[in-house]
Parts: structure tokens; C-alpha cells; sequence
């Protein structure tokens, strides 16, 4: 694999991707399409939309690739500080992310509101409407 110029993460994902065998990327498989039904089933019977935090700390110094160390917890892969994301994405479904407001320095952070597939343009409608209520536009 060609090494120069390419960040040391990506080499990290292509590496460790290339070790796993056909009956892990199955498992994984199995494991995503059972997270999806549980959340289509969620969906259907309970909400319309749900939200979690966008991510699990405030911006960092941008001379950082990505925080090592979060609330005395270090992270051991760049994955960490933003895992909170993995789920939505996996399932693919959409979603946007609202501010939220500021931490005790200022520094801003947001929620990420997300839904069943098929609901952007609801999801960007609820969007919409927040930041009208929110910025008094």
C-alpha cells in the first residue's frame, strides 16, 4: 500500500479492514440489519423523530487530528470522539444536526435529530422550524 501523503488513519482503516475474514463482514452484516428493524420498529410504533448529541466534546484545537483524551477517558482510535454518530450512520438514516448552545468556555456543540427512511424533507422541515423559533428569523 502506498503510504506517502495518506493520513495515518486511513492507512490504520485499510489495514485493519483487509484482516477481516467473510464471516466477520457477515456478522457485521447480520448486526446492522437487526439494528435496523429494531429502529424501523421504533419508528413505526413510537416516534417520529429521536436525537442524540452530535458529538461527545466540544471543538478542539484544530492543530489536533482528533482528541486523545475526553473527560480523563482516553481514546484509543479517532473513531471514539465522535462515535455517538455511529449508529444513525450505520443505519443510514437521515438526519441533521441543530446547535444545541455553548459549554462553559463558549465553545458551541449540537444535536443531531434524526428519523425513519424516507422523512428528509420532514426532518429538514423540523429543522427549519427550530432554527426560525431559535434565531428569530
Amino acid at each position: 500500500m502506498k503510504k506517502r501523503g495518506v493520513k495515518a488513519e486511513v492507512i490504520y482503516e485499510c489495514e485493519r479492514g483487509f484482516e477481516f475474514t467473510n464471516e466477520q463482514i457477515h456478522a457485521c452484516l447480520r448486526t446492522v440489519k437487526a439494528w435496523s428493524k429494531c429502529a424501523d420498529n421504533e419508528f413505526q410504533c413510537k416516534y417520529h423523530f429521536l436525537a442524540l448529541p452530535s458529538s461527545q466534546t466540544y471543538p478542539f484545537d484544530a492543530s489536533l487530528d482528533w482528541p486523545k483524551e475526553i473527560a480523563g477517558k482516553k481514546m484509543d482510535s479517532y473513531h471514539r470522539w465522535m462515535e455517538v454518530m455511529v449508529p444513525v450512520t450505520l443505519l443510514g438514516l437521515p438526519c441533521v444536526t441543530i446547535p444545541a448552545g455553548n459549554g462553559s468556555r463558549g465553545l458551541p456543540i449540537g444535536v443531531q435529530i434524526f428519523g425513519p427512511k424516507g422523512c428528509d424533507a420532514e426532518l429538514l422541515q423540523l429543522a427549519c422550524w427550530y432554527h426560525r423559533r431559535t434565531r428569530g428569523d
